[in-house]
């Protein structure tokens, strides 16, 4: 077995150490250099004094970029989106929307106070009282109710909790959720 001296196994390793490093980061400037003393120096901070064969390269992130939504809850979203009526109504809607955020359910939230969502809930279901949740363009539940609710989310397809992070949550944070357009009713 052929040992290596131990400037080329320091060298060697540093190579390594400097390869794991710009690996690890999304997008890095990498520096290859040859320094005054003759050796080839790879690092991700640039040369300083008399180098030469400067070359720098950007190197990007080991990672396959896909789309942050499970297959299942894009189709759910897509053929039966979810609005949120609500207001200032206290633990009702505050339960109601931490419903939808636990699901990860993507979702509008009109406020029935501004403009004209009071007539649009109006016309949705005859009355001025929330929460109010419509999934899609048929299904519309008054009040909150989380066996009720659960039970029309199931029905649309929509998955039973949030998609995993890459990303740790925080105690008490709701996941990310892509924000919706609001969508007049049908």
């Amino acid at each position: 077995m052929q040992r290596l001296s131990l400037p080329a196994a320091g060298l060697c390793g540093a190579i390594a150490l400097v390869l794991a490093a710009v690996a690890v980061a999304q997008e890095r400037q990498v520096y290859r250099y040859v320094d005054a003393d003759g050796r080839v120096v790879y690092s991700d901070r640039a040369p300083t004094g008399a180098v030469k064969d400067l070359q720098t390269k950007r190197v990007g992130g080991n990672t396959i970029e896909t789309s942050t939504m499970p297959l299942a809850l894009q189709q759910a979203s897509e053929r039966y989106p979810v609005t949120l009526y609500t207001f200032a109504c206290g633990e009702a809607c505050d339960r109601a929307a931490a419903l939808l955020n636990r699901r990860g359910v993507p979702h509008s939230t009109l406020n029935v106070e501004d403009g004209n969502n009071a007539q649009k809930l109006q016309q949705l279901t005859g009355e001025l009282q929330a929460p109010v949740l419509q999934v899609g363009d048929k299904l519309v539940a008054k009040g909150f109710s989380e066996s009720q609710w659960n039970t029309m989310l199931d029905q649309a397809g929509y998955p039973k909790s949030a998609p995993r992070r890459n990303t740790p949550v925080k105690p008490g944070e709701a996941p990310e959720v892509p924000p919706r357009t609001a969508a007049a009713p049908r």
